[in-house]
């Protein structure tokens, strides 16, 4: 039989042995005074290297978890983002609320293209894009050709700064490359009910239509305070009421790009 271990309760003397001893040699107090020490086995669950190797197991798994579900929905998220930037292109032809986003922009856009210095165009063979702040910095100026009603439409990509954040958009000419079709504007955080009424008041984007863009071979389309536009000229638009700041924005980033597409629009 193996031996055993018992403590006694009032001195803490261990004795070895089958059972107690009748008395504790060191304290004199009687067996009943004794308790049976009894070994855990395996991981004890109270102690530090347990809780340490419980946090580290639960971090990995974790960690492990959001890797796996990040590459899964991975597609779908860059998915989302193409097509909504295709919607964004498709808005700026006037082209909206449609539900099948992808086969209308391969039927109506047939080509994505890139402006040369001379202001011819060549073919673009890389990955669709989805922002064009970088193709823009990088000298990557992106048309769009498209056919709206049996005619051919240009849309050209702009990013630009609003009053608290990014601005882009897309404005669509028509063949002559000089009058408006259509114009799309988004943001990243203008001020709701002001700002960022760019995006949301379709009334503003439809204020552009039929605009000139060129005028004696430089860029001329111009936003101005709400209120102001000359309604007789062919170059400007009222800018949105109560932000113009976001408006300036608007304005400095149509000329900003407009004067780099100036081979193109002149040609």
């Amino acid at each position: 039989m193996a031996t055993k271990k018992f403590k006694c309760k009032v001195c803490g003397y261990v004795h070895e042995g089958k059972q107690a001893p009748e008395q504790c040699p060191l304290c004199n107090a009687p067996k009943s005074e004794f308790e049976e020490i009894v070994e855990k086995k395996g991981l004890d669950t109270s102690s530090n290297v347990y809780t340490i190797v419980y946090a580290a197991v639960m971090v990995i798994v974790v960690a492990f978890l959001l890797v796996f579900v990040s590459q899964t929905l991975k597609s779908r998220q860059d998915a989302n983002v193409v097509n909504d930037t295709k919607k964004q292109i498709l808005s700026a032809l006037n082209i909206r609320n449609q539900s099948d986003v992808s086969g209308i922009y391969d039927s109506t856009v047939k080509a994505d293209m890139l402006m040369k210095a001379d202001g011819s165009l060549v073919a673009y063979d890389g990955e669709f894009n989805t922002s064009y702040n970088s193709e823009f910095k990088s000298g990557n100026l992106h048309v769009f050709t498209a056919e709206v009603d049996g005619q051919t439409k240009y849309v050209i990509p702009m990013n630009g700064q609003g009053l608290w954040g990014a601005i882009w958009g897309y404005i669509a000419l028509n063949e002559d490359r000089n009058t408006v079709y259509g114009i799309y504007f988004s943001h990243a955080s203008e001020t709701p009910g002001l700002g960022a009424e760019i995006k949301e008041s379709v009334k503003f984007q439809e204020s552009f239509q039929g605009k000139k863009v060129v005028e004696n071979g430089q860029a001329a389309l111009k936003v101005v305070k709400s209120g102001k536009a000359d309604k007789n000229s062919p170059y400007q638009v009222d800018g949105v009421t109560g932000a113009t700041m976001t408006s300036n924005g608007v304005d400095a980033m149509i000329n900003k790009v407009l004067s780099s597409y100036l081979p193109f629009l002149n040609r």
